[in-house]
């Protein structure tokens, strides 16, 4: 694909735009005297119709907002790859859910997303009988091993951890496949934030390398073999991250070590994948703001999560404050 060929969609992502979850309208919303009037500033975003607001309510409208938005860009994007890559999470995030449900002997059915590639009432269906013949490659192999060590360990983190870096990898095959710079540097973003928290993860859990090695992802622009150094030579992980994307994150890192708060890092984290995006704003037209619109749409989902979710909480303005990421616009 040429830059080009995105040229028309390009200018509808540009136009969409404006109607992101601004700074500004997460403001509002947080400062509105009830939770409806809440939800009303999403009308500006491109909302509706609006549920009451209730989990089940925010829940549906959620879903009905991602379907829309893969649904839309998906009809004009000269690439495919460009979509599917967003809708993998998707796919696996159901396969977790099944596995967990099925080990444990429920019904999950309500925290099936019908986002992904596969149908979340057909994957259910194969997951219970077994046949996964005709899923994705990768997909079917990494579902059989994480029920395989699930079903032999009884822990779901292993399990987990087996259906992620199939899902890593399958992102970064997209990408490759795709020939897109920007979506490749996206890939790699996720990669080496989700390497940053395992990173963390493992050093408060007083674990050594050897754990290390076995929970963290290859496709980073961070070697692997250069973080396991870092970590037997004691490199303080700002000075290792010094000249990365991630170093404020790095820093926001070093004092959870200390013993500090876990939500600053990975606000940080988030934070700094959203500013790799932001150089999407001055590419005139390609793929690159479709993917940045893609992925700034799934952290406005997820802001409108945290706010109205902390409002039915009862948790105050600034706790909820502290846990939001930096809008892209």
């Amino acid at each position: 694909m040429k830059p080009y060929d995105y040229l028309f969609l390009s200018t509808r992502v540009r136009s969409l735009e404006g109607q992101l979850l601004t700074g500004q309208r997460m403001g509002r919303m947080l400062e509105a005297p009830n939770d409806q009037e809440a939800l009303e500033v999403l009308r500006e975003c491109g909302y509706g119709p609006l549920p009451p607001p209730t989990h089940q309510g925010l829940d549906e409208l959620l879903a009905r907002q991602r379907q829309a938005v893969l649904e839309d860009l998906a009809a004009f994007v000269p690439d495919p790859q460009v979509v599917e890559l967003f809708r993998l999470r998707y796919d696996y995030h159901n396969a977790k859910v099944l596995l967990k449900a099925q080990a444990l002997g429920t019904d999950a059915s309500r925290l099936l997303l019908d986002l992904g590639r596969v149908p979340k009432g057909e994957l259910e269906e194969r997951l219970r009988s077994g046949n996964l013949a005709g899923l994705p490659a990768l997909f079917h192999a990494a579902i059989q091993e994480a029920r395989e060590v699930l079903n032999t360990t009884q822990d779901p983190q292993r399990s987990d951890f087996i259906l992620d870096r199939a899902y890593y990898q399958e992102l970064d095959r997209l990408a490759q496949e795709s020939g897109s710079g920007f979506l490749t540097g996206y890939v790699r973003a996720l990669v080496d934030a989700a390497n940053l928290r395992s990173l963390v993860r493992t050093r408060r859990m007083g674990k050594g390398n050897d754990f290390l090695r076995g929970v963290l992802f290859p496709g980073g622009e961070m070697d692997i073999q250069r973080i396991l150094t870092a970590v037997d030579t004691g490199l303080a992980l700002e000075e290792l991250y010094h000249s990365s994307f991630l170093n404020q994150a790095a820093q926001a890192a070093d004092q959870v070590l200390a013993g500090g708060s876990l939500t600053p890092f990975e606000k940080a984290c988030d934070d700094a994948v959203t500013g790799y995006l932001a150089q999407a704003k001055y590419i005139p037209f390609g793929d690159a703001p479709v993917v940045a619109y893609l992925a700034a749409k799934e952290n406005e989902f997820t802001a409108v999560r945290i706010i109205m979710s902390g409002r039915m909480a009862g948790l105050d303005t600034e706790t909820i404050r502290e846990r939001l990421r930096e809008a892209y616009v």
